[in-house]
């Protein structure tokens, strides 16, 4: 350690600096540290590990992703092999189920686009579609276990029978004309699995430095060095030939730093919790997503009243599809998650934390839930009390993630993870590690590279799955 001007100056020497202790830092982390071998690996964050946006998701994954190609299921794929491995060599330590994702309309169009999309993914390496159009057919059905990941059903399982439906899910809406229950699906405890990794990490060498990246320095246009800003009031500079930006919502500032100017926004993304004392909510679901646009149910006098205010009209017009839900707890806990994603149109280029107040959102949340799941109507006269938070989603226009050389020489990204950062990590980080290590790397690789939006094609296959409704 040096001391100038009165300043403490340490000096450390890493073979790569990963900034970002959330899910996908720490995932790199341990890619690189015991896929690879490579010992001195730094990660760098003023944050405590995956308190970001790691702890505010929803924890589930699917490799349910029909079109407008396969990279993303492949992607997927390799992920949930990935947690299956950590599951098996962890005792299931942090509870990785398969209870699925049920999707859901009361729209006939719909449910016409529900086989069709079954069909692409099905075809792009999701998983066979067991199709029931009565109730007969529908005795072949086999719902998920409560706990636990393994000897469950693969692909997909569609009801396109509103008997066969309320047979299987009562407590869900009568009006549903079809579901579809995808199958190698499900949720963990990402805060568990994040823990798990950062051990890994840690017993294999890697090192985390409590600060902020504030400065990455090059020689020849290539990484030479990370300028940090300790938390304990030190300059920490870090001799390293490699970079890796997985700083989430803050990724855009950061790529600006190797000189990488990415394609990133930022949606501000909620949920709220609540106990279900009622048991309007089946416990053994999986998370389930009402895939149609809806406007909120209110009397003749609440409806004119907000549609007079500025501020509330928008609580008398549509909402948009995907409000979606699943039990969080195992045992004799009741409590729901619940979401709606209503505030992705608001998009932000640099977050900012605290997550902008919405007053509104818990009762919004659970009028517009009552669609999916009737017997919550039971809650409305008196809202029970529910928790809120949430964190952001930062996307790429086709809401793909980065992954790849970005800037500098010796630079990296592993980002853009938007709404399913915890799903893609494992596969993402072992991705990056392999591009930093010139290990063999997934055809999908190309899919996910930065330098794909320089390729003319690439822009030009954009337009067309935009003008087809598939971005």
């Amino acid at each position: 350690m040096s001391v100038r001007g009165g300043v403490r100056r340490a000096h450390v020497v890493a073979d790569a600096v990963v900034c970002g202790a959330g899910i996908a830092g720490v995932a790199v982390a341990q890619a690189l540290a015991v896929q690879h071998g490579v010992r001195r690996v730094v990660l760098v964050d003023d944050r405590a590990p995956l308190t970001l946006t790691s702890d505010k998701s929803t924890e589930a994954y699917r490799n349910w992703w029909p079109g407008p190609d396969d990279a993303m299921v492949r992607l997927m794929n390799r992920s949930i092999d990935l947690l299956e491995q950590w599951a098996e060599a962890s005792d299931n330590r942090f509870l990785l189920n398969r209870r699925g994702y049920l999707y859901a309309t009361t729209r006939p169009e719909r449910a016409a686009q529900f086989e069709a999309e079954a069909a692409l993914a099905s075809s792009q390496g999701a998983g066979p579609v067991r199709g029931y159009r009565s109730v007969a057919e529908a005795s072949a059905y086999r719902p998920s276990a409560h706990t636990g990941y393994r000897a469950h059903p693969a692909g997909a399982d569609l009801f396109l029978d509103g008997d066969a439906i309320r047979a299987h899910f009562p407590w869900l809406s009568p009006d549903l004309c079809a579901v579809l229950h995808a199958r190698r699906c499900g949720w963990f405890s990402g805060q568990q699995l994040g823990m798990l990794l950062l051990e890994q990490a840690k017993a294999a060498g890697a090192a985390l430095v409590a600060g902020r990246v504030v400065g990455v320095h090059t020689e020849g246009g290539c990484v030479s060095g990370v300028q940090v800003a300790g938390a304990d009031g030190r300059d920490v500079h870090i001799a390293t030939p490699v970079f890796v930006n997985a700083a989430g919502p803050y990724a855009k500032a950061v790529g600006q730093l190797v000189g990488a100017d990415l394609p990133l926004f930022s949606e501000a993304h909620y949920k709220i919790g609540l106990d279900d004392t009622l048991g309007a909510i089946h416990r053994d679901t999986g998370l389930v997503i009402l895939d149609d646009v809806q406007a909120l149910a209110w009397s003749d006098e609440e409806r004119a009243d907000l549609a007079a205010d500025d501020a509330t009209r928008w609580l008398t017009e549509p909402l948009p599809a995907g409000i979606h839900l699943r039990p969080e707890g195992y045992g004799s806990a009741t409590t729901v998650l619940m979401l709606w994603d209503y505030h992705s149109a608001h998009r932000f280029d640099t977050p900012a934390f605290p997550l902008p107040a919405d007053p509104f959102y818990p009762e919004v949340v659970l009028r517009g839930m009552t669609r999916l799941a009737p017997g919550l109507a039971a809650y409305l006269e008196r809202l029970p009390h529910a928790y809120v938070d949430g964190g952001y989603y930062t996307k790429t226009i086709e809401n793909r993630p980065l992954m790849g050389p970005s800037g500098a020489d010796g630079a990296y990204v592993c980002a853009a993870m938007s709404g399913f950062g915890l799903m893609a990590a494992p596969a993402a980080a072992e991705l990056v590690a392999a591009q930093i290590t010139g290990a063999v790397r997934p055809p999908y690789e190309a899919a996910f590279l930065p330098s794909r939006y320089d390729d003319a094609a690439y822009l030009a296959r954009l337009a067309d799955w935009g003008s087809t409704g598939q971005l």
